[in-house]
């Protein structure tokens, strides 16, 4: 194992573990996954809310195995290297914060970085506007962070803090596999407490157990390796170093001949699945996550493979991506559902100017105290 860790956190780790997650998340597109989606955890965020019946989109509704197989994957490398540390106190309720307006912003444009790389590896040209406006979002974070912006300093935490998460994840899984219903209502639908679309993306999944190894071994090779895409590009601009950026082009590289080979890659700005085709709010929608993000300290993934390691202060985050995601469907912040060209929710814009000036806010404000 000695050998795998000095691997995985030498220069190679992250450019292995972008070959492997570009190779994969394609996979499970082929396997069933919406198409460009075979990883994006705003999207599957999004999907959990609504399957906990945290917003009505009856086309959003499933628990997505793959976000549930980040966090233990993370749980079992950070345990297996002994880097299983939990720790508390890093602003956790900003976090949810920030949380609930990276979701925004994401599902204005429909996806997560991760999504919006693979959605350009897959030759939706749409991703580009969104790309260009994350970029410009974790420039302003840097201005920020420049500034002195801190969320503080976490400090270590009783053991049962650092599992609180994991548990949910293994509690949303159990759900998963049982589907427990309490009924259903004068009209036969059911009354939940767990709900699945049977239309609409949310309806189209990979094999369970197929998605959950996936995201294991994915979870697994990035809590070593570090992986990170809004690390990767904030660290080439401010520190012009590409470590983890390498394993961000091979993660792109990788997904585009994927895509190739499976028949997967079709370029062009219409027809694309799940993608809305309004270029300045797909730009606008990731400035507002590349910033919050940024201020957060990670991309959604990241936050993830940081609450498998018992960090709190990312299950913060996670929790607030989830409950943002409900909020975003049930006010019609998110783009719509539809097969292809997606509409703008109605709200859209409204929620992205909205967090945008609270971003700038809370980056203004958060400062590491003088000693």
């Amino acid at each position: 194992m000695s050998s795998v860790s000095r691997f995985l956190t030498s220069r190679w780790g992250p450019i292995f573990t972008g070959l492997v997650a570009g190779v994969l998340a394609p996979v499970l597109v082929k396997l069933g996954n919406p198409g460009n989606m075979g990883i994006s955890v705003s999207c599957f965020s999004r999907d959990i809310a609504g399957a906990l019946g945290l917003s009505g989109n009856p086309e959003g509704q499933y628990i997505r195995p793959e976000i549930i197989g980040f966090v233990l994957g993370a749980l079992i490398a950070a345990l297996i290297f002994r880097e299983f540390k939990p720790r508390t106190g890093s602003a956790p309720l900003m976090r949810f914060l920030l949380g609930v307006f990276a979701a925004f912003g994401m599902l204005v444009f429909i996806g997560c970085p991760w999504r919006a790389y693979l959605r350009l590896a897959g030759g939706d040209w749409n991703a580009i506007f969104g790309i260009l406006g994350l970029v410009a979002g974790i420039g302003i974070g840097i201005v920020f962070l420049r500034r002195g912006f801190s969320l503080g300093r976490s400090h270590p935490a009783p053991k049962a803090l650092g599992w609180v998460l994991p548990i949910i994840m293994v509690t949303l899984l159990v759900l998963l596999l049982a589907r427990p219903q309490f009924g259903t209502d004068a009209d036969g639908n059911p009354t939940g407490p767990i709900f699945f679309s049977t239309t609409g993306p949310a309806s189209h999944y990979a094999p369970i157990i197929i998605s959950l190894v996936v995201a294991l071994v994915i979870g697994f090779l990035a809590q070593r390796s570090r992986f990170c895409t809004i690390a990767a590009v904030r660290n080439m601009l401010w520190l012009r170093d590409s470590h983890l950026l390498n394993g961000l082009l091979a993660f792109i590289g990788a997904a585009f001949i994927t895509n190739l080979a499976l028949g997967q890659f079709h370029p062009g700005f219409v027809d694309q699945p799940l993608a809305q085709t309004n270029e300045w709010w797909n730009f606008g929608g990731m400035v507002m996550a590349g910033l919050a993000l940024t201020l957060a300290g990670g991309c959604p993934a990241r936050q993830l493979f940081l609450s498998g390691e018992g960090d709190a202060d990312a299950a913060m985050f996670v929790i607030g991506m989830i409950v943002g995601g409900g909020f975003a469907q049930n006010y019609s912040i998110a783009s719509c559902l539809c097969p292809t060209d997606n509409a703008m929710g109605a709200f859209g814009p409204a929620g992205v100017i909205t967090g945008l000036v609270i971003c700038i806010i809370v980056g203004l404000v958060m400062r590491e105290k003088e000693a």
